[in-house]
């Protein structure tokens, strides 16, 4: 997806490691969000007839078309983190972070924060399908939530586009205080999107009014947490997830 987000070289790098283990050679490219730039490099990595391709899809429909490019050449792919969601395009195994448990963490993790009652808004990334199941498991929890009239309401008012990028998360924010000057929480669906908009909480001088839900719970996450910025991250394992990729690349081709 990126490399200007750690989590991702993480993932990265620790595929690299454990696939040179059992002597695999792997190249990392980063598709900068850019999904026509990410379909480049799947053919370019066809045209060079590597083994196997791994994908954290820009867009988890869009990428469908080159996924069935690669399995008319008998190319194995393999998804980490995010996964394809094209009807007909071929993936051996994903590999990921129960998205929609951590979803649901999120919700249990706002309503404790705001004491059960407040506007909140979401900065998600729709073209993500690990993005998506983390949303609906925070919107499952907030809603049984919402079903019990004893325990106060959580409104969720807007849904914007954070992109998990930081300066989007913090123009987002910026726009939802805009519209919603007495906002309770923001649930952002990974920590460079709740950073930036904690940056835009504390232009406005808001921080102590919106509290702030994160993802990932990496190392610049853990410090925000420590800080008193973010209230809470469902945390990822970013090296887990590279290093079981490369374990189901040599299964697959062990048989």
């Amino acid at each position: 997806l990126t490399m200007t987000n750690p989590f991702f070289k993480v993932i990265a790098d620790s595929l690299t490691e454990e696939a040179a283990k059992h002597g695999y050679k792997v190249d990392v490219v980063s598709g900068e969000f850019d999904i026509a730039k990410q379909q480049n490099q799947v053919k370019d990595f066809l045209v060079r007839k590597v083994s196997a391709i791994v994908l954290c899809p820009c867009d988890s429909k869009a990428i469908g078309s080159v996924i069935k490019e690669a399995n008319d050449q008998h190319v194995p792919v393999f998804t980490a983190d995010i996964a394809c969601l094209a009807p007909g395009a071929k993936v051996v195994t994903h590999i990921a972070t129960d998205n929609y448990a951590g979803g649901k963490q999120a919700g249990l993790a706002m309503i404790e924060v705001l004491g059960g009652s407040g506007k909140v808004v979401i900065l998600d990334y729709k073209q993500a399908e690990s993005c998506l199941l983390r949303v609906r498991g925070f919107k499952e929890v907030i809603d049984a939530h919402n079903k019990d009239a004893k325990k106060g309401t959580i409104t969720i008012v807007a849904e914007l586009p954070g992109d998990g990028q930081k300066d989007k998360g913090y123009k987002m924010a910026q726009d939802a205080l805009e519209a919603n000057p007495d906002m309770a929480g923001i649930f952002a669906i990974n920590d460079l999107s709740a950073l930036g908009a904690y940056a835009a909480l504390e232009k406005a001088k808001k921080t102590g009014q919106v509290k702030l839900i994160g993802y990932d719970g990496q190392p610049e996450g853990k410090q925000a947490i420590k800080d008193g910025k973010i209230f809470a991250d469902p945390t990822q394992y970013p090296e887990r997830i590279g290093a079981e990729t490369a374990r189901a690349i040599v299964g697959y081709f062990r048989g």
